[in-house]
C-alpha cells in the first residue's frame, strides 16, 4: 500500500471514530500518526511498515464498527441505573412507581 494512500487511510478512520467536531479533536492522535510517517518512512522494512499500518487501519475501523454496533444493539449501554431500570419497565409494559427521595420522608 502506498504510505501516502494509507496514512489517508488512518486519518478518515480517525475522523470517522471521532465523537468531538473536527475543531476540538485532539491534534496529538494526527500528529504521532504524521511523525510515525514522516520519520519512520518504511526504508528499512517496507513490507513489515506496511503490515504494522493495515494492523492499524483495521483495528481503528473494527473498534468503530464494534462502537457503532454496539449502539444499534445494545440501547441501553450508555445509560444510567435508573433509566436502564424504567426503559427495561416500559419493555415489558410496566410503568415505574415515583420514588420518594430520602429528604421528603422527613
Amino acid at each position: 500500500m502506498n504510505p501516502r494512500h494509507a496514512y489517508r487511510t488512518i486519518v478518515r478512520e480517525v475522523a470517522k471514530a471521532s465523537v468531538a467536531p473536527p475543531a476540538k479533536r485532539n491534534k496529538a492522535i494526527a500528529s504521532s500518526f504524521r511523525t510515525i510517517f514522516t520519520e519512520k518512512r518504511p526504508d528499512t522494512d517496507p513490507e513489515r511498515f506496511n503490515a504494522d499500518i493495515q494492523n492499524a487501519i483495521t483495528f481503528i475501523r473494527s473498534q468503530r464498527v464494534y462502537k457503532e454496533l454496539l449502539d444499534r444493539y445494545n440501547p441501553l449501554f450508555d445509560l444510567t441505573a435508573e433509566e436502564r431500570i424504567e426503559a427495561t419497565a416500559h419493555r415489558v409494559g410496566l410503568n415505574m412507581p415515583l420514588m420518594r427521595k430520602m429528604d421528603e420522608e422527613a
